[in-house]
């Protein structure tokens, strides 16, 4: 191994450096996931609509609690295709983060909605919000989340 050249050293290095970035780029969450946020997400919203504040806490309690449970088993570097299963070191914890932000983000932009509909007048605002939001997670996540990735290099 003594006979190894710096030069081969380094190319080796920036190949391994190239292939764990490309499997970290395949690591994701499924588009089941995405479309079972948006259903969970539209279902809360006819929640908030239609029962006592008391059920839409309680609801949202939930929903947050099963939220996690899922998205941790997903993020935690199990299977996103049948083809792919990589460790929590090539995932890291980044984008366990990033998820959580694009959440927060979902949240904002809900409440932003409900709040402009309200003004409007338009009648069952946090259904219509809810709607809104539902419908660009379940066909935007995938993208959101390597957009996401891309701007914060995750």
């Amino acid at each position: 191994m003594a006979d190894i050249d710096p030069e081969e050293a380094r190319g080796a290095l920036e190949s391994a450096d190239r292939a764990r970035r490309q499997m970290s780029d395949e690591v994701g969450l499924p588009a089941t996931y995405w479309w079972g946020l948006a259903a969970g997400w539209l279902l809360l919203g006819v929640v908030v609509e239609f029962c006592p504040w008391w059920i839409s806490m309680a609801a949202t309690i939930l929903f947050g609690i099963g939220h996690s449970v899922v998205a941790s088993r997903l993020l935690s570097g199990r299977r996103r295709t049948s083809g792919v299963q990589v460790s929590r070191e090539v995932t890291g914890a980044k984008n366990a983060m990033l998820v959580v932000g694009i959440l927060l983000m979902l949240v904002a932009l809900t409440i932003a909605f409900a709040l402009i509909l309200d003004a409007q007048d338009v009648g069952m605002p946090a259904l219509w919000s809810a709607l809104i939001v539902a419908v660009l997670t379940g066909i935007g996540g995938p993208e959101i989340l390597a957009a996401v990735r891309k701007w914060t290099r995750a």
